[in-house]
This record gives structure tokens, sequence and C-alpha cells, in this order.
């Protein structure tokens, strides 16, 4: 085994890593759907957004993986960092500087890896976006193209790390936000040639509510809401509350048909919710579902307005 050597520019590189006050913070969607994203496209176990600390490696975000962090002399990023481009291992056990290493003989069994190096915006390695396997295998063309796009998509959100792309009330991804990933995702969608469609929801006689009941029961009916759509749909599904009474769910690798089995367990749902005891008035929405076609749309903007079309015609009737 061959640790990682230290960076020329390591206490620049930990200045702007500190500074950046993500260290040991909780894990936030933000990163959570790119994690999730990647291991729904490359079908791999396990996807991190890892941040290299002075002698550890700490995951901001860790899907297929228990542990938050490990020591940085035998990780996989220490190493990673030390270039600009990505760093790709398809079989540790034939690579001599993970030979003997605890996360190749031990529980874990790494062999394959690829780890996109994470920049702060003077340039500093941060970290990496890496995938695992615990399988040899080779990472090629549009591959290594998707994982780069990724990867500076999640700098994107680091050098945006004070600035909200959150909703305060629910806690979803806000319109900014929403355009940022669903983006990507829809880009990597046609790279891997999978479908992908996209819900815009509506609150009925949301205004009413307000006036009846006022603007607090109005924000807990928009949390109930957001609640609800989050255990409807899948973890890698992109959701936002975009407007104050209006959502919106980007679906990866699922057609209009699949989109639409999701929603009409969302309304299940509300259903059960206005027939319970003390219920003082019922959530619906309407809505509008748009499979992602590119020889019709040829931006996520196309299909925003294509679904928010569909989604006012419904509301109209």
């Amino acid at each position: 085994m061959i640790r990682p050597r230290i960076p020329h520019d390591e206490a620049e590189r930990l200045a702007a890593l500190r500074d950046l006050g993500i260290l040991d913070t909780p894990p936030e969607e933000r990163f959570d759907r790119f994690t999730r994203l990647a291991q729904r496209l490359f079908r791999i176990p396990i996807a991190l957004v890892s941040l290299v600390d002075a002698d550890r490696q700490w995951c901001k975000s860790c899907q297929g993986l228990d542990a938050r962090q490990t020591p940085r002399e035998i990780s996989f990023c220490g190493h990673a960092i030390l270039g600009d481009e990505l760093f790709v291992v398809e079989d540790a056990m034939q690579d001599e500087r993970f030979i003997g290493n605890p996360l190749v003989d031990g529980d874990l069994r790494i062999r394959f890896y690829a780890g996109y190096p994470l920049k702060a915006l003077d340039g500093a390695k941060l970290g990496t976006f890496c995938i695992i396997d615990q399988e040899p295998r080779k990472l090629e063309g549009a591959d290594l193209e998707a994982l780069r796009d990724l990867g500076r998509t999640v700098e994107t959100e680091l050098a945006a790390f004070s600035r909200a792309t959150t909703d305060e009330l629910t806690r979803l991804s806000n319109r900014r936000g929403f355009k940022t990933i669903a983006s990507k995702a829809i880009a990597a969608c046609q790279r891997f040639d999978r479908p992908a469609s996209l819900l815009a929801l509506d609150v009925d006689h949301f205004k009413a509510i307000n006036d009846q009941f006022g603007y607090a029961e109005g924000d807990r009916a928009l949390i109930e809401i957001s609640r609800l759509l989050v255990h409807n749909f899948r973890d890698s599904d992109v959701i936002a509350r975009t407007g104050c009474d209006e959502f919106c769910v980007l679906l990866s690798g699922a057609s209009a048909k699949d989109s639409l089995g999701s929603l009409q367990r969302l309304h299940e749902q509300l259903d059960r919710r206005s027939a319970e005891p003390g219920c003082r008035y019922r959530l619906t929405l309407s809505a509008g579902v748009v499979a992602f076609d590119p020889r019709r749309h040829t931006s996520l903007t196309d299909v925003l307005h294509e679904a928010d079309s569909r989604m006012n015609r419904r509301k109209r009737t």
C-alpha cells in the first residue's frame, strides 16, 4: 500500500475547506440527490461526496456506506485530490497503491473506484465526488463524461453552500435548486438513453385555506403536502417547491405512466388524510404530467412550460 502524499498547497487547501464551513454538518438533500442519481445511473452500490480533511476523509453525502469517515492515509480520495482529472482505479487488487489497503482487504472489499476532484472557486481541492464498486469494472466514454458532469454540479453546490437553494418552509429544493439539479438529471437520462418525466402540481383552493384558517394553517398544509411527496416518490426523484402553492417532481428513468402511478398513490394518501376525524378541510392537487421528449423539448424550461400548461388546464376543469 502507498499512502497518498500531501499536496504542495496543503495549508491553503485546508484553509479553503475550513472556510466553507461544511465539515461535520448534517446530510443535506442537495448533495444526497446526486449520490443517489449516481447509484442509479451507473448501477453501482456506493456513491459519495467526500471531503479530505487533515487526517481523515469525511463524507457529506454517503450512499451505500455506513461509515461517515475513514483515515486519510488509507483513502482513495487522498490520491484523487492530487490531480485535476478523474482518478480511476479499475481493479484495486492489481494496483500497487492499494494492495494491502484495509479498504480493499477488509469487509468493504473495494475493487473499483472513480473520483472527480472537487475544487473550490480558487482551485483548491476539497475532496471528491466518487463511485465505488466491489467488482472490477471499466468506465469509458459517455460514462466518464457523465461522472464529470455530476462532479461539476456538486462543485456548483459547494460554491453555493452559503446561498439558499432550499425552501425554508418545506426543506425541499426551491425553483432555482430544482432547475440546477433537474437539468443535469435530464442530460444524464439522455446520455444513458433512459426516460424522464416531470410532474407539475398545484394546491387547489389554497387561498381559501389561508383566508379561512390563517396563514399558519396554510404553512402546515404545505408542509404536509411536502411530507407526502417525499413519502410517495423515490429517493432519486427531484422534488421541489417552485412557487407559493406549486410543486414539481422530476422522475429519472420513469415514463409518464410510471409517474401517474406515483401520482395516484399521492392522491389516495390525500384522500385518507381528508377522511381523518377532525380534519377541517380537504387537500387536493391539480397535476400536469409530461414525458421528456428530445424531439420536442430542447431544455428543462420547455418541459416545465408544457407541464404547467397541462396542470393549469386540469385546474380549470
